[in-house]
């Protein structure tokens, strides 16, 4: 077999699959481990790979990094009396922030990797096997072995609000630095990386670390007022932090009237922390966005809401999906605007991933609203 096509083939069996060690292709084309080597090596030169880990030009993922949870919902089925019991329904579904983002993307036609940990139990390889089917790369997640998969437990009210949630996060605390040291290659290969709050401190600063190594864009996701203690105090190389107005309160650690010149004081403070840019979302009020110098005030979309789970999710999942767009504009008013949408028909609907999402979604400034 000729040069030429042994070097393309080699080149399929990475587009196949990115991860193949060099020992595997050496194997599947009877070549030596030196022979794939210089392969790659012509192949980086010729910008057909951007590196290691054999990342290819047009299938940069967005790499979510965080929490893959068991959701649990129990909705009252009349007003909701405290110290007592309560009629309810009850569902489960697979969530926890990362997770959701990543579903949200690979939903709308994204390529991601989601790395998250899971323990070793029928919940944790359920996870993994649904996100797999969405095609959504799970390869790099951490397998505990001695504790149970996280699970998130939310107490809703008839109308779908939120009452009481409870989370047990706890092996989330094992994805210690070292796992984004080992998983360097993926995380240098991402077109961005998202990471939720649910990691320990010093996991997100060395995201950071990496992302100002390697310029890679990152997004940090708040996940709730307590766990912004996990936000490291430099925030040089997140690209975006994405929060609602109680978390950039525990961040700046006074309490924030509801108003627009409090709230653009404090998204001031943030970013002189060294954050480029910053989202607060207010829920029914819309969104508050950095634009260049300034702040702008997006209201949120008329919306029946079925469900408030997810919908967070699905706005930042939004957002990430149009930083990751060709045009290279990286305009984060249309993101927003893009993230209102989703959300809006999240909480329409009882799943909290939307299911009738696909690639054409949010291919438009103002695309539709439909909850079919």
């Amino acid at each position: 077999m000729t040069e030429p096509s042994k070097k393309q083939q080699l080149y399929e069996a990475i587009r196949a699959n990115p991860f193949i060690s060099q020992q595997e292709l050496a194997n599947q084309l009877g070549l030596s481990r030196s022979a794939v080597a210089g392969y790659i090596a012509g192949l980086i030169r010729e910008r057909k790979l951007l590196g290691r880990a054999y990342v290819l030009p047009d299938h940069r993922p967005v790499v979510c990094v965080g929490a893959a949870n068991l959701d649990r919902k129990l909705r009252s089925t009349d007003a909701i009396a405290l110290r007592t019991s309560n009629p309810a329904s009850q569902s489960e579904s697979f969530g926890g922030v990362a997770r959701n983002i990543a579903e949200n993307l690979a939903r709308l036609g994204t390529t991601v990797a989601l790395l998250t940990a899971i323990g070793a139990d029928s919940s944790g390889a359920a996870l993994l096997d649904h996100a797999d089917s969405l095609g959504i790369d799970v390869r790099g997640a951490l397998r505990l072995d001695g504790c149970c998969s996280g699970t998130y437990t939310a107490v809703l009210d008839r109308d779908g609000e939120m009452v009481v949630a409870l989370a047990d996060m706890a092996l989330y605390d094992r994805m210690e630095p070292a796992f984004v040291d080992a998983r360097q290659a993926q995380l240098a290969g991402a077109a961005l990386v998202v990471a939720d709050l649910n990691l320990p401190r010093d996991t997100v600063a060395a995201l950071a670390r990496q992302a100002r190594r390697t310029d890679t864009p990152l997004v940090l996701v708040a996940v709730s007022e307590p766990k912004m203690a996990r936000l490291p105090d430099d925030l040089s190389g997140v690209r975006l932090l994405i929060l609602n107005a109680g978390e950039l309160a525990a961040r700046v650690q006074r309490p924030l009237p509801d108003d627009d010149d409090a709230l653009a004081e404090a998204i001031r403070e943030v970013r002189a922390q060294g954050a480029q840019d910053v989202i607060v979302t207010r829920g029914a009020r819309g969104v508050l966005v950095t634009a260049g110098d300034g702040i702008v005030d997006l209201p949120a979309l008329p919306v029946d809401v079925v469900d408030v789970t997810g919908a967070g999710d699905a706005f930042a999942a939004a957002v990430c999906w149009s930083l990751v767009q060709d045009d290279g504009t990286e305009d984060l008013v249309l993101a927003c605007r893009r993230g209102l949408h989703l959300s809006a028909l999240t909480l329409g609907v009882p799943e909290t991933v939307h299911p009738g999402l696909g690639p054409d979604s949010l291919a438009t400034e103002h695309p539709p609203l439909s909850q079919d």
